[in-house]
């Protein structure tokens, strides 16, 4: 099997996976790339091909980052779904009554099943140790987002070899943190799950631990547009040639809605009411900055208009010149599939049966069947292979 480095380092184009955040909605993303993963085993005449096979780099942050991480440890998204169905509601334990003053779920059953399931995806052996970020069996480069809140600062990190605090020189080097902790750390979102402290330089006379909280509340809940920087930004020493038919980045939600206040007042806002609604308005306006970005920089061949005024910014597939719609060349080829979860998208997609308020926040497990019925039928009408010419 390839190594990371090789993959890093062969000729030909590349390709990127970018996935959300989104707590339990990360099963629309499951069944996005389900479809994805069935129509390149079709096209390609492999009935065993795995996203971990075809994409070179894959990234994630919060829920994104436990699919980017299962997609490069070989998972098929067959397996991922059955992971997500059936662990859901075991993920999202209610924590005590005490403790859900301080956050509403208990990280145990977490831990241990992204512990469990990303082991066993590598083919760890019972009583080896768990996996590191540095597994040689990982299938890509592989990247996640978390924020370190000792620092103040968001993480993205990585298994690239070449990253400067990845030398295995360093007692500290990040390569050697268990794998599945950083997943966690990657998903310890405030409030619903309690923060993850990751020891570095374990056993060392450098020892020293940071505290984690979910990635999600960084600027980088859609990390499509830090991957792009990751590949070809000359300090992580990836060196990606740019172009849209040598760098293709498909970045893949976990749904979105404008939750309008029609009724809304001046006197409503009051510090309550700010700090339940500011983290997901700044959020929802960074995810939806970084897909402009990525939509100006990037030809973007497919993905829903984000604004009247900017709209989609997408290029005719059937046009052989594309016209560039910004002043500079476009340096990768782009796809966002991200559907809307509002009661009249939910209605055009043929599911008037299931109600819009249930499937918009990130611990509905309750209504898992309904996410996952929006997923499958968002990706059916959506996802062709004819967005990734030239790549496929």
């Amino acid at each position: 099997m390839a190594t990371v480095q090789d993959r890093m380092t062969a000729a030909g184009s590349k390709k990127i996976l970018a996935c959300d955040g989104g707590g339990i909605l990360g099963l629309i993303t499951v069944e996005i790339l389900a479809k994805l993963e069935a129509d390149l085993r079709a096209k390609l005449g492999n009935p065993t091909l795995v996203l971990g096979d075809w994409f070179d780099f894959v990234c994630g942050t919060s829920t994104g980052a436990i699919i980017a991480t299962c997609i490069s440890a070989g998972m098929s998204m067959d397996t991922l779904r059955a992971f997500y169905v059936g662990s859901g509601e075991q993920m999202f334990d209610k924590a005590s009554v005490f403790k859900r003053l301080r956050y509403g779920y208990n990280d145990e059953p977490l831990a241990a099943t992204l512990r469990s399931e990303i082991n066993k995806a590598l083919g760890c052996k019972d009583g080896e140790p768990p996996a590191a970020l540095g597994d040689p069996r990982l299938r890509t480069l592989l990247m996640m987002v978390m924020r370190n809140h000792t620092t103040d600062s968001p993480w993205p990190i990585s298994n690239n070899p070449r990253a400067r605090y990845n030398q295995r020189d360093r007692a500290d080097c990040n390569l050697d943190l268990p794998l599945w902790q950083l997943v966690r750390a990657s998903t310890a979102a405030p409030t619903y799950f309690p923060p993850e402290v990751v020891t570095f330089a374990e056993g060392t006379p450098e020892e020293y631990q940071f505290v984690f909280v979910d990635g999600g509340v960084t600027t980088y809940n859609n990390p499509a547009f830090l991957a792009f920087q990751m590949a070809t930004a000359a300090p992580y020493f990836v060196n990606w040639a740019t172009g849209v038919d040598k760098l293709l980045i498909v970045s893949a939600g976990t749904g979105n809605v404008a939750k309008a206040r029609p009724d809304l007042v001046a006197s409503d806002l009051w510090l309550l009411d700010h700090a339940k609604n500011i983290p997901a308005a700044l959020m929802n306006a960074a995810s939806a900055g970084w897909d402009m970005a990525c939509r100006i920089v990037g030809e973007c061949r497919f993905g829903a208009a984000i604004d009247r005024e900017f709209g989609g910014m997408t290029v005719d597939p059937d046009s052989a010149i594309a016209t560039s719609n910004w002043t500079g060349p476009k340096q990768f080829a782009y796809v966002r599939y991200d559907p809307e979860l509002s009661q009249p998208s939910l209605n055009g997609l043929g599911l008037s049966g299931i109600k819009a308020e249930n499937i918009q926040v990130l611990d509905s497990v309750q209504f898992i069947p309904s996410i996952q019925l929006v997923g499958r039928a968002y990706a059916e009408r959506s996802v062709t292979l004819t967005h990734l010419r030239n790549f496929v």
